[in-house]
């Protein structure tokens, strides 16, 4: 290799370090830079979550995809650098992610509820709950799914597209319901006996709540007997045992002072006919 080519090498190289060179180094410093920035908003993002009592489970998950949003953007600034066409990169990357989004539209119409369910809170974890077409106890509150627990321990798994997209009865969220019990007597017996009866009944037990008052009434005068509703309050925790301990005090103390409980019954009247279709006399 003569003089003038180690000479034009020298100069090419040159040229290459002087053009590149600094672009590299802008490019590394813009991706250090960038780095620190996304990860500085992401521990904002994550404190300012949790500051807001957003669900513990959510905030990782919000603080990272803005962590990841802010580096793609990083990635682009450095690309440029080099020159490199971005604007055909977005669409490409766009058209993908519209691809993935249709192939996966249940799955992120689940993971849409399910951040939906946690920032606003319908229902928190031990509540009982009725969402989906199922009812039970809540055990988990996932991102694409709610986890259910019914009364016999069988698991339930819900799709949380299930549970925002219809009714939610959140059986847990005040401290007090109130039971609604309906007693029928027969038409022969006395009706203020049967709701003093009922009164006393209800007075007696400590879990029923002075206020709101109790309320005894007569409701319905049905086919075979005369309905009396019976509405005491209680706390939300003693609502089952108190329903099912009053059915059967109310019927023991009911027969035992007069009342009766009379069975469905109908009265069926027979012609008799002479064999023409007319009745005999």
């Amino acid at each position: 290799m003569d003089t003038a080519q180690i000479t034009a090498l020298t100069g090419t190289l040159t040229k290459l370090v002087t053009t590149w060179g600094l672009q590299v180094i802008g490019a590394l410093a813009v991706l250090i830079i960038g780095r620190l920035v996304a990860g500085a908003i992401k521990r904002s993002v994550a404190r300012g979550l949790t500051r807001a009592a957003v669900d513990a489970s959510l905030v990782p998950f919000l603080s990272s995809t803005v962590y990841y949003m802010l580096l793609t953007v990083v990635i682009i600034a450095v690309l440029n650098l080099f020159g490199v066409e971005t604007t055909s990169l977005i669409a490409i990357v766009g058209a993908a992610g519209l691809a993935i989004g249709l192939a996966l539209q249940g799955t992120l119409s689940n993971f849409a509820a399910g951040v939906m369910l946690l920032i606003f809170h319908p229902f928190r974890k031990g509540d009982v709950i009725e969402a989906g077409g199922s009812k039970g106890s809540v055990i988990e509150i996932g991102v694409f799914t709610t986890v259910l627990d019914t009364a016999e321990n069988v698991k339930i798994i819900v799709p949380n597209s299930a549970v925002t997209g219809g009714t939610i009865v959140n059986f847990s969220a005040y401290d007090t319901r109130r039971n609604d019990l309906v007693m029928g007597i027969s038409y022969d017996d006395n009706i203020g006996k049967a709701i003093e009866t009922i009164n006393a009944v209800l007075e007696s037990d400590s879990r029923v709540l002075k206020e709101p008052a109790p309320k005894v009434a007569v409701s319905e005068l049905a086919d075979s007997c005369v309905n009396l509703v019976v509405r005491p309050w209680c706390n939300s925790s003693d609502y089952w045992p108190l329903r099912f301990d009053l059915t059967r005090k109310l019927k023991e103390e009911l027969e035992s002072n007069g009342c009766s409980f009379p069975y469905p019954q109908h009265d069926v009247h027979v012609i008799a006919s002479n064999g023409s279709g007319a009745p005999v006399d």
